[in-house]
């Protein structure tokens, strides 16, 4: 049996195009097959963790990452499920990074084949993170974005806007056993995969199932030298410069020193502290 897990009005009626898509689709293939609509914020999780608690469930997830985030978070039994990934976002960093086709019919394509593959998430605390971990710039820009709104071209606009009124934050890093270390940042990436709003390469080294966690620390700098870096930020080229450091870790801890808050999947949350931990063969995709 095949669930699927839709926001209907998600992507701006894309969401309902693709899910007649993957009924004529399923039909055809002679599969059953149940809908369930979301109807609020969080709904996603509820109708995951109730789903998981049966054996041998499909759970079909159209939507981005936020989408995914929100079903991986209810998930209570984990060998229970197999998640398959219809992407329908604005984004869709997470499939970017795993390698699942964007296109909807080629999805459905690969979810039908039945081909399970484990990939890694990050365990903070009490939520789940599918794609990357946040704190600093990538929060701010979540914040004036939804300050002001206008989609994927808002959300490039409030990037340029914080690119050009740049803040430093003050955290504490502990990675794996190693030594604690104060930083004031540009911002933090913590990536089992590799982008954030739709292909910006925060973390380019983050690999969906390797076991290990991509930390990308962008440290404080002159704020007249952001703008001159900003093609970098779009091409991965920041992680060769000066002012960044790059680690591998299966954990870490981030303390928060000023008044910063952190985004997963690009849902924003504050805390005084994370552990965040890379947890391997236990979430099952269609891949």
């Amino acid at each position: 049996m095949y669930h699927i897990i839709v926001n209907p009005m998600g992507g701006k009626g894309k969401s309902l195009k693709a899910l007649k898509v993957v009924e004529r689709m399923l039909a055809e293939a002679g599969a059953t097959y149940e809908v369930h609509k979301t109807e609020r914020k969080g709904h996603a999780t509820e109708i995951a963790k109730e789903l998981s608690a049966s054996p041998d469930v499909k759970l079909l997830v159209l939507g981005g990452d936020g989408s995914f985030n929100e079903v991986l978070n209810g998930i209570q039994n984990f060998e229970n499920v197999t998640m398959g990934l219809i992407p329908c976002g604005t984004g869709n960093d997470f499939v970017t990074a795993s390698g699942h086709p964007k296109d909807v019919k080629k999805a459905v394509e690969l979810i039908l084949k039945g081909n399970e593959q484990y990939v890694d998430f990050i365990q903070l605390n009490d939520r789940r993170c599918l794609n990357v971990l946040g704190a600093g710039m990538d929060v701010d820009v979540l914040l004036r974005h939804a300050e002001k709104g206008g989609g994927k071209i808002g959300y490039y606009l409030a990037l340029f806007y914080v690119l050009a009124h740049p803040k430093w934050h003050k955290l504490r890093l502990t990675i794996d056993d190693g030594e604690p270390m104060e930083r004031s940042v540009f911002m933090i990436g913590i990536g089992n995969g590799k982008s954030i709003g739709g292909g910006i390469p925060i973390c380019p080294g983050g690999v969906v199932d390797d076991g290990k966690l991509s930390i990308v620390v962008v440290n404080e700098m002159k704020k007249s030298r952001i703008p001159i870096e900003l093609p970098g930020f779009l091409s991965a080229k920041h992680v060769k410069k000066d002012y960044t450091e790059v680690f591998e870790g299966k954990t870490v801890r981030i303390e928060v020193l000023d008044d910063s808050r952190f985004e997963a999947d690009g849902e924003i949350f504050g805390a005084e502290f994370i552990e965040g931990s890379v947890i391997s063969h236990t979430l099952k995709l269609f891949r």
